[in-house]
């Protein structure tokens, strides 16, 4: 039936579905905020058991468009890092062997070249993927739109063509990079890289990386495509805390690696909980201030709503904030976290938070910051600031001596926690809060 001999009735009834089918998808104020209350509850009750030991609560709760390809394509990050700052001294050209370890497999894989902090092009000549335990059998050439070779402009990135590679689950990666410009880097990747110097591409070349490094150049992110994919992914924005400060190195015992091997050996996976797990740590990193690397608002929309697959957001920062920061502020911490939780959902993403951790014994922890520090926990504790509740404060702290960490739970420095530390609150995590 053409459109022109179409009845009457059935126009009329097309409208009327579509009227519904919009009524249906956007919801209007106070029936989302009836689901965002009702999901509140489901994990209140759900997580009741496990709110004592991982202080998991449920507390009260827009932004632009996520980056391309950051929900509904089926593409979800395995792993990520959050860029820092301009290296001092880059430009000359190099490969860089960037070690990366996966949280979730797949059989489609691409990468982001980042040149945010570039001040001039970056000359992008030759990217690889290969895993670290076949590199020969496995290497393979990335492409940009069909090309091998690319400039990427001061401030942008450039994501990958899609590439048929079999990603393996807990993994190391090798991505490397042959390029001269500018790098951005995180310098604090707690891990061993590679590297040598040169105007010729050495990524094929086994013997020629004699040169190590402690820091991730380049590659921001490694997204994958497969069966899981659906799943999504838990990103956890915060600072040294997370980037794992004060864990052995190369050891992947941070407290997110901990949790990512718990999201992965579930036997029983509770409806919706995500599978990967992206650290967007930054060491220094503050929730107002950005001593080192952007604020945590400023890079939200990047290293959080803009990670491929995102479903929930963990933000662990603040400590910066009084330490080193200069702030004094409750109210203002405490705002500018409910600023975190206000658009995460705006773009319908979970947003988890952090209590602050024990600071005693450092010189800068005055009783100032920390009465400041056990109001903005109480705050949190009480609800009316995220939708659930890690309370990393109640789990590292000394029993006979709340402002301290637990010894045990102590790197050596009086802030950062050790192995056993960063263990105890990846396990005390509930799967079903995320």
């Amino acid at each position: 039936m053409s459109t022109r001999t179409r009845p009457a009735w059935l126009a009329a009834v097309t409208v009327l579905v579509v009227a519904v089918l919009c009524a249906v998808v956007v919801p209007s104020g106070a029936a989302a905020g009836a689901g965002v209350a009702r999901g509140l509850d489901s994990l209140a009750s759900a997580g009741a058991g496990a709110d004592a030991a991982a202080g998991l609560g449920a507390g009260q709760g827009s932004e632009a468009g996520p980056d391309p390809g950051a929900g509904g394509d089926g593409w979800v990050g395995t792993w990520y890092s959050a860029p820092v700052e301009a290296e001092p001294g880059g430009g000359a050209a190099r490969t860089v062997r960037n070690i990366v370890h996966t949280t979730m497999g797949g059989s489609r894989a691409r990468i982001t070249v980042s040149n945010l902090f570039g001040t001039a092009p970056l000359d992008l000549r030759h990217a690889t993927l290969a895993t670290a335990a076949a590199p020969a059998r496995t290497m393979r050439t990335l492409t940009f739109h069909g090309r091998a070779r690319i400039s990427v402009p001061p401030g942008g990135q450039a994501v990958s063509d899609p590439l048929t590679f079999e990603v393996p689950a807990a993994a190391d990666l090798y991505m490397s990079v042959y390029a001269a410009g500018p790098v951005t880097w995180h310098p604090q990747a707690l891990g061993t890289s590679y590297e040598v110097p040169g105007e010729t591409d050495r990524a094929a070349d086994p013997g020629a990386f004699a040169g190590t490094t402690g820091a991730w150049r380049y590659v921001t992110a490694l997204d994958v495509q497969g069966p899981e994919s659906a799943r999504g992914s838990v990103v956890v924005l915060g600072d040294s805390i997370t980037e794992g400060v004060g864990s052995t190195p190369g050891a992947g015992r941070r407290w997110t690696d901990v949790l990512a091997e718990r999201l992965r050996n579930l036997r029983q996976r509770p409806a919706g909980a995500p599978r990967a797990v992206l650290n967007a740590g930054i060491g220094g990193n503050g929730l107002l201030t950005g001593r080192s690397g952007p604020s945590g608002p400023d890079r939200f929309q990047r290293d959080a709503l803009g990670r491929a697959g995102v479903r929930t957001v963990i933000v662990e920062l603040g400590i910066n904030d009084l330490l080193s920061g200069g702030e004094r502020s409750a109210d203002a911490l405490l705002a500018g976290m409910r600023d975190l939780v206000r658009r995460g959902h705006a773009r319908g993403v979970r947003v988890l938070g952090t209590t602050l951790t024990p600071c005693g014994g450092l010189r800068a922890c005055t009783a100032e910051v920390e009465a400041v520090r056990e109001t903005v926990n109480a705050a949190i504790r009480g609800g009316g600031v995220y939708e659930g509740v890690i309370d990393m404060d109640r789990i590292l702290r000394a029993p006979d001596s709340p402002r301290e960490l637990s010894p045990p739970y102590d790197s050596g420095d009086h802030l950062h926690p050790s192995d056993a530390g960063y263990r105890a609150v990846g396990a005390a995590i509930d799967p079903g809060a995320l």
